[in-house]
């Protein structure tokens, strides 16, 4: 990091306190600013003369644009005006809003104008016909930010909500190719925050200014995170931009300071002292930075880089800051120069690095000083491509926005295997300054970001045990466990504070007995649970360590699989989650081990995880009866069989809420956030309009039946004609499956524990309904005719009757509608049983 000894430049008196805005055109001429006067100013590059003032335009000026012949503003009025610059008069109106205009783009041909305003759409106008105009309708909170991609076929729209939604705008109709969340902090649409998505000049990534003060690189394909510019700013960020070739990144934000970044490093190359910065911007071609502040004043700063930085901006493009980059292999960092419409030869590279299949496996290694290829570049004429870090011609380096599945697109650059993130069950990203650290029925924790700390609040659903609290939070805790006897807390490493895990009780018969531990320097948590008994964290080191509810360390080691994706506990048990080998797809398998801790007993060893392809895991979570469970993005609940038994568990569905009747006449768009499962239900918060995390304020919470998929039945086009016998067979099926499972989980949980009377009980009641449950199926079988006797007779075999009396009942079903053969069956079967020779038995070999 350099501060350098810079060159105070005097500010210029441009506008009135208040918003102020500045852009230069695309061929660097003209500077243009705009504030909360009725002036708009317009300055010659390189002239220190007074500017030419056009007057009488709208007061309070909101957004501005430019390029090289017209500009256009708008104003809090709803008016977007546009004006030339070759007499600096008014042109025309191009459009009008009936709420304040707060951005305006100006796409890179300078044809289309995309102008945001506080109506809940974004409208994007043909400058030459403004007539013609695209909406971007329905958004679900006011835009405040406005990007266009630098090929002109994106829009990338940053609303109040936190929300960055990218539409693909090359068709009549605007269409939303990728919605984001979590990307961006809440703001109001007048705020002086910056929440810009800001394109890299070479159009393979977005940068946006976080909550954290840093700037996040992002891939727009499917919002994940790239490289990030950490640890510059100590206040909220004001403005942003990346340099005309994407080399360096300028950042102002309100702790009075403007950073310069190194993009290839994300190290600070010059920090400048100017206070009240809200917006900059850089010379197209030279070395040149202007901004403005919130007093109005306008800086003009020539040789604003040093010269021993200099050279970066003379550099052609540069690549965008990825972490898995293909032209990160190309010297320098730099775009290769195409000459006639070629690429270069690769200087550094004259061998052929061959490929395991390749000709030259097969024919041996080459003879020293052979040449790779047959027609040499000597002329410098570009008739040859240079070879990849593959053997290979390189292919033509792609610009712009990259239209390939991410999955696909990795493999092809770079191959790395998928792995699976790790995450905290229950919490939810941020979203302006607020986010929920946990979620379940016990109650919520939820934080805000008070930029110099958080705020935390804990609340309870029943009050009449539990008394909400509310604390101050200079740790910046990030993840959350609450259970009926305490709360569990954890905060990532920061430069001041190891990571660190904080346990609050309930309520204790000590004066004080809350507690704090550090963990040892470099190690970062990744996920934390809390069971009536113990307390686990996971690491970045691929350490699982326990401790007792009150901070007693009792274990710790390394997990096989690694990373670490996630944890979760009940009583004495723990389920960890991890990365395990890389499947034919590219993926790592999803692997999970359970243990007993106080009997040191492993229950699972680095058991996969039933997840279909293309499947991520949501969330997971104990039952209120001890049972391990998962809901996954496709929408599908499961629940953990036998887990108890070494080798035996497996992963039986619950739920499909893509089968909800809710759902069933195609009106509704909602998902569903996992909150518990409990008391033979699914616990969950709905989310309405593609939303994929639960806001404020505190939505309510919704229960669903289990209702296992076993088959689909389709919708008549005449209801009166629906087979009433088919829909009562098949309800009855799905009906007996799921008692049957949810007998198999007690039956399970009796014969590992000390079964309880009541519990003992249980496992009779619910024998006796599944058997019940056969006996109606039994009952609509033998309804329907004689041809469905061997299936009826099948159904009776099922049953589990120990006193004879429900096949008893079999019986006179049979008879009820005179199926005699079957009645004799049902009787050869009953007597089977009494003699104590089971089927099953009799069949054995």
């Amino acid at each position: 990091m350099a501060t350098v000894m810079q060159r105070w430049v005097r500010g210029r008196p441009a506008h009135p306190n208040g918003p102020t805005f500045l852009t230069y055109t695309p061929d660097g001429t003209k500077l243009i600013t705009a504030g909360s006067n009725n002036v708009i100013r317009v300055y010659q590059t390189g002239s220190d003369g007074e500017p030419t003032n056009i007057d009488d335009v709208q007061d309070s000026n909101t957004a501005l644009a430019a390029s090289n012949d017209l500009f256009i503003t708008g104003s809090e009025d709803g008016s977007v005006c546009v004006y030339t610059l070759d007499n600096y008069l008014y042109d025309r109106m191009l459009t009008r809003c009936t709420l304040p205009i707060r951005d305006i783009a100006l796409s890179p041909d300078g044809l289309w104008a995309a102008v945001a305003s506080d109506e809940l759409e974004v409208k994007i106008i043909d400058i030459r016909d403004m007539t013609n105009v695209l909406y971007v309708r329905d958004l679900p909170k006011p835009p405040k930010h406005l990007s266009f991609h630098p090929s002109g076929s994106y829009l990338a729209i940053s609303c109040t909500d936190g929300m960055v939604y990218v539409y693909s705008i090359s068709t009549e109709d605007p269409a939303l190719r990728n919605k984001f969340d979590g990307m961006i902090r809440r703001l109001e649409g007048e705020d002086e925050k910056s929440a810009r998505v800001i394109w890299h000049p070479d159009g393979r990534a977005f940068a946006t200014p976080t909550a954290t003060r840093d700037v996040q690189v992002f891939n727009p394909n499917d919002g994940r995170k790239e490289r990030i510019f950490t640890g510059g700013h100590m206040g909220d960020i004001t403005a942003l931009a990346w340099s005309p070739n994407g080399a360096l990144l300028a950042t102002a934000a309100s702790d009075r300071k403007i950073i310069i970044w190194d993009t290839k490093t994300q190290k600070i190359l010059a920090r400048y002292d100017y206070s009240g910065v809200i917006n900059l911007a850089w010379h197209p071609s030279d070395n040149i930075l202007s901004f403005v502040t919130s007093d109005g004043e306008l800086f003009i700063y020539p040789d604003f880089l040093s010269t021993e930085n200099l050279s970066l901006l003379k550099q052609p493009t540069q690549p965008a800051p990825l972490i898995r980059d293909p032209l990160s292999e190309t010297s320098g960092n730099a775009r290769k120069t195409l000459t006639n419409g070629l690429k270069p030869v690769l200087e550094s590279r004259s061998k052929r690095n061959s490929t395991p299949d390749s000709l030259d496996d097969i024919l041996g290694p080459q003879s020293e000083g052979e040449e790779d290829d047959f027609v040499d570049d000597d002329d410098g004429a570009g008739y040859h491509d240079g070879i990849n870090g593959c053997g290979k011609r390189s292919h033509n380096l792609i610009d712009g926005f990259e239209d390939r599945d991410p999955k696909r697109r990795a493999i092809y650059d770079s191959w790395q295997p998928e792995i699976h993130e790790a995450f905290q069950p229950g919490s939810t990203p941020w979203r302006g300054n607020r986010r929920y650290l946990c979620l379940n029925l016990i109650g919520f924790v939820w934080t805000v970001d008070q930029d110099s700390h958080h705020t935390v609040t804990v609340e309870f659903y029943d009050r009449e045990f539990h008394r909400d609290f509310h604390f101050t939070d200079p740790y910046l805790y990030d993840k959350a466990c609450l259970n009926e006897h305490g709360t569990l807390f954890s905060c990532p490493i920061s430069l001041s504070n190891p990571a660190m895990i904080f346990y609050r009780p309930h309520e204790t018969w000590t004066s004080r007995a809350d507690w704090r531990t550090q963990l040892p320097a470099g190690e970062d948590i990744t996920s934390i649970s809390l069971s009536d008994s113990y307390i686990t964290i996971t690491t970045t080191a691929s350490y699982i360590r326990t401790y007792t509810l009150f901070g007693t360390p009792l274990r710790i080691h390394r997990q096989k699989s690694s990373p670490i994706v996630t944890c979760a506990s009940w009583r004495n048990y723990i389920l960890t989650l991890g990365n395990g080998l890389v499947g034919a797809s590219g993926n790592t398998q999803l692997v999970y081990t359970i243990e007993n801790v106080k009997r040191d007993e492993i229950c699972q060893s680095e058991d996969v995880v039933a997840l279909p392809p293309d499947t991520r895991l949501k969330s997971v979570f104990w039952s209120d009866q001890g049972d391990p469970c998962i809901y996954d993005s496709s929408g599908v609940l499961l629940v953990l069989l036998h887990w108890r038994s070494p080798g035996q568990a497996r992963w039986v569905p619950l739920l499909d809420t893509r089968t909800l009747e809710r759902l069933r006449d195609g009106k509704r768009e909602e998902s569903y956030w996992p909150v518990a499962v409990a008391q033979d239900k699914f616990h969950c918060i709905i989310l309405k309009g593609g939303d994929q995390y639960p806001y404020f304020p505190r939505p309510l919470l919704s229960e669903f039946e289990f209702k296992i998929p076993i088959t689909t039945t389709p919708i008549p086009a005449d209801k009166d004609r629906e087979d009433p016998a088919t829909g009562e067979g098949q309800r009855l099926e799905e009906s007996f499956v799921r008692s049957s499972l949810m007998l198999s989980l007690l039956e399970d949980l009796t014969s590992s524990t000390h079964a309880t009377y009541a519990q003992k009980s249980e496992v009779s009641r619910r024998e006796t309904e599944v058997d019940k449950l056969l006996l109606q199926l039994l009952n609509v079988e033998c309804r329907e005719g004689e041809e469905r006797g061997m299936k009826a007779l099948e159904i009776v075999g099922l049953m589990r009757d120990r006193s004879g009396k429900l096949l008893e009942a079999a019986q006179k079903v049979a008879g009820r509608y005179g199926r005699g053969v079957l009645q004799e069956k049902i009787q050869e079967v009953a007597e089977k049983r009494l003699m104590g020779m089971d089927e099953e038995e009799e069949g054995e070999l």
